[in-house]
C-alpha cells in the first residue's frame, strides 16, 4: 500500500474535502457490501483460488484507474473497481487458509498463521510507507502508479495457490442458498451471530481509525515529510502483536481477550480526542497494538465454529457488516470533522463504538460454552 502514507494529501491536492474522502470510502464500502456475500458464496461454490484470481485482476485495474484520474468522478470509478476486487478476496483468503490447515489436521494453528499473514502484511506496508514517501517526493501520483504494478503481483500469486480438499460437500449454486446461509449466520445460529457482530464492530472501529490517523498528524502540525515514517512505525506496531497473537490469546483466554478489545479500541478514540502530539501518538500506537491482536484472534473465533462448506460466505457476512457500518459512520464522522473539529469527530466515534462494543461483547460472553464446536449448517437449514 504505497499510497497510504500520502492518501489524504493526494486527495486534497485534487480538490477533495474530508467529507468527499469519506464519501469515496463509503462508496468503496458499498461496492463491497453489494458483492461481499455473493463473492464469498462464489468462493464456496467454484473454489477460493478462482475467486482470488478474479479479485487480483480487478485490483490491478482499480489502481491503474486511480493512476490516471484527477477528480472525484475518476476516483469514484476506481473505488468501485477496487471494491469488486476486494470483495472477491476478503473471506476467500482466510477460508482457504483455514481449510488448508484443516486438511493437515492443524486448524488449531490458524491464529498463528493468520497472525503471521497480518504481521507480514503490515511489515510490507511499513516498507511501503518509506518507499511511498520517497515516490511522493517526485509527485503525489507516483505511489499510485507504482501500486498498480504491486497489485499485479497478486495475480501470479493467486494462480500458484493449491485448492485444499474439503471434508464436507460444496454447497449448491443459487441465490436462495446465499440467503439461507446469511440467515443461518445472522438469525438462526445465536453464537455465530454474536461472534460475527462483535468482530464486525471491532473491524469497523479499526478501519475508521486508519482514515483518521493522517488527519491527526495534520491536526497536530506534524510535517508531511514524517507521514511516511509514522505510517511505517504504526504498521510495524500491528505486525508485532499480530505475529504473537496466538501466544497471548492462549495466556489471556477468550473472555479477557473480548473484554480487552471491547474497551481499549473505543477508549482509544476518546483518549486521542483529548491529547495532542506526543501523548496522542502514544495512544495511537497503543490502539494499533490492540488492532494487531484483535484481527487474527477474532477471525479464529469465527472459523472455529464455522463449517468448511460455508466458511468463505460466513466470513464475507462479517466483512459485509463492517463495510455497511463504515458506509454509514464514515461520511458522518468526516462531516463532523469538516464542520466542527477532529477532536469532536473522534469523541463521537468513541461514544458510538464504546456503546456497540460493550453491547456486543456482553452478548458474545453470555453465549458461554455455545461458542465451541462447528455449527451444523445443513441440518438446521434443510428439512429432514
Amino acid at each position: 500500500m504505497l499510497y497510504m502514507p500520502i492518501v489524504i494529501p493526494f486527495y486534497e491536492s485534487n480538490g477533495l474535502s474530508m467529507k468527499d474522502i469519506m464519501i469515496l470510502q463509503a462508496v468503496y464500502s458499498i461496492a463491497i457490501v453489494v458483492l461481499e456475500i455473493p463473492s464469498g458464496y462464489l468462493a464456496d461454490v467454484i473454489g477460493r483460488r478462482k475467486t482470488l484470481i478474479i479479485g487480483a485482476i480487478f485490483g490491478t485495474f482499480g489502481f491503474a484507474t486511480y493512476s490516471f484520474s484527477y477528480g472525484f468522478l475518476g476516483f469514484l470509478i476506481a473505488e468501485i473497481i477496487l471494491g469488486i476486487g476486494q470483495s472477491c478476496i476478503s473471506g476467500a483468503d482466510s477460508a482457504m487458509l483455514y481449510d488448508s490447515l484443516l486438511e493437515r489436521g492443524e486448524e488449531k494453528k490458524y491464529t498463528r498463521f493468520e497472525g503471521r499473514i497480518t504481521s507480514i502484511g503490515n511489515i510490507a506496508e511499513a516498507v511501503a510507507g518509506i518507499l511511498g514517501g520517497v515516490l511522493a517526493g517526485i509527485t503525489l501520483r507516483a505511489p499510485y502508479i507504482a501500486q498498480s504494478f504491486v497489485a499485479f503481483i497478486a495475480l501470479p500469486a493467486a494462480i500458484t495457490l493449491v485448492e485444499p480438499a474439503r471434508k464436507v460437500p460444496l454447497i449448491k449454486a443459487g441465490f436462495m442458498e446465499i440467503v439461507r446461509i446469511a440467515r443461518f449466520a445472522l438469525f438462526q445460529d445465536r453464537p455465530l451471530r454474536r461472534n460475527i457482530l462483535f468482530s464486525a464492530i471491532t473491524g469497523t472501529a479499526t478501519l475508521t481509525m486508519a482514515w483518521f490517523a493522517q488527519p491527526f498528524f495534520k491536526y497536530t502540525n506534524i510535517d508531511i515529510m514524517w507521514f511516511g515514517l509514522l505510517w511505517t512505525s504504526l504498521n510495524l506496531t500491528v505486525a508485532i502483536t499480530s505475529y504473537t497473537a496466538h501466544y497471548f490469546e492462549r495466556k489471556l483466554g477468550q473472555t479477557r481477550s473480548i473484554l480487552m478489545i471491547s474497551l481499549l479500541i473505543p477508549m482509544g478514540y476518546l483518549a486521542l480526542s483529548r491529547f495532542h502530539l506526543s501523548t496522542g501518538l502514544i495512544i495511537l500506537y497503543l490502539f494499533y497494538l490492540v488492532r494487531g491482536y484483535a484481527t487474527p484472534v477474532l477471525k479464529d473465533y469465527i472459523n472455529r465454529i464455522t463449517a468448511s462448506n460455508i466458511r468463505a460466505t460466513v466470513l464475507s457476512v462479517r466483512n459485509f457488516i463492517v463495510r455497511l457500518l463504515f458506509a454509514i459512520t464514515g461520511p458522518l464522522l468526516g462531516w463532523i470533522k469538516d464542520i466542527y473539529s477532529l477532536p469532536q469527530a473522534l469523541t463521537l466515534a468513541g461514544i458510538i463504538f464504546l456503546v456497540l462494543s460493550i453491547f456486543t461483547a456482553i452478548l458474545f460472553l453470555s453465549s458461554g460454552k455455545e461458542m465451541s464446536g462447528v455449527r451444523d449448517y445443513t441440518s438446521r437449514t434443510r428439512p429432514s
